[in-house]
């Protein structure tokens, strides 16, 4: 399978990286998204198993991973993110397209379906609904607002092992390939975060009404991936969800927190089917 790399100019000229794998155009493409401060590099894996005859595209947000930065924090709001993942479809020609949304890729999906109907056939959402609970918002704000700097990778491989909830990496080898997607030497002999750690300061506690921003997926076929120990996505909200989008298909594993890697065995399965249906 092809991989390319694009670096596509913004609407404001602000540089965003974004990466492609190919394999041929006889089959929907799938616009990956990543979390709030995760990277392409998270659809490495499943590009490899689901990207026969596809194109799989995959951006890093602006002040996230190889994407630019800038000293406005606004710039790295949902709106821009929107508008630049918008500019990115346009650049390279994407419609008609299945969007498999992580997190914060999942209520980017939402946006565009919203904004713009004709741009996506089927849409996956990825431990993420109209409902944020509180207690997990204010993990991830904790989180991504740490300028953590490490010595070596092992230290951060013990570090996010001590914080992040229970996840399907079952390997060191899982961990270290977790960790060198999360941190990167930053060239004074440390490793930091592969984000602009000022991104924290727009998660609010009190977020917006995300149910007519959900209302946007119900034309459409949509696959709910849940984490039955996440602490993002509730069981109530699943419910409400389910009562707006009947035909909404669900997979779930049991003991895993937010997110799912999208790499594990049942959720690949659920996937290529859900893909096979929707083609």
């Amino acid at each position: 399978m092809d991989e390319i790399v694009h670096r596509i100019s913004a609407w404001d000229g602000l540089p965003l990286h974004v990466r492609e794998w190919r394999d041929g155009i006889e089959r929907p493409t799938l616009l990956c998204l990543p979390g709030i401060v995760r990277t392409s590099g998270d659809f490495e894996i499943l590009a490899h198993s689901l990207g026969a005859g596809r194109r799989i595209i995959a951006p890093d947000y602006a002040g996230r991973g190889q994407s630019g930065r800038t000293r406005d924090i606004q710039r790295y709001a949902p709106e821009a993110v929107l508008r630049d993942v918008l500019d990115i479809c346009a650049a390279l020609h994407i419609h008609n397209a299945i969007a498999i949304g992580t997190s914060f890729g999942g209520l980017l999906s939402m946006g565009l379906a919203a904004a713009r109907p004709s741009l996506l056939r089927a849409i996956v959402l990825n431990d993420i609904g109209p409902d944020i609970a509180h207690e997990g918002a204010a993990f991830v704000r904790e989180l991504i607002g740490h300028d953590a700097a490490f010595p070596d990778i092992d230290a951060a491989i013990a570090h996010l092992r001590a914080v992040l909830p229970p996840l399907s990496l079952d390997t060191d080898e899982a961990w270290r390939a977790m960790t060198a997607l999360t941190y990167a030497p930053d060239g004074g002999g440390v490793l930091r975060p592969l984000w602009d750690t000022r991104i924290a300061k727009l998660i609010n506690d009190k977020t917006p009404d995300l149910w007519s921003l959900f209302g946007g997926t119900v034309h459409v076929p949509l696959l709910l991936v849940w984490g039955e120990a996440s602490d993002i996505l509730l069981p109530p909200t699943i419910a409400r969800m389910r009562g707006m989008h009947p035909d909404m298909r669900l997979v779930s594993l049991p003991r895993i927190g937010h997110a799912p890697t999208l790499n594990e065995p049942p959720i690949v399965a659920a996937m290529h089917a859900f893909l096979d249906a929707v083609t």
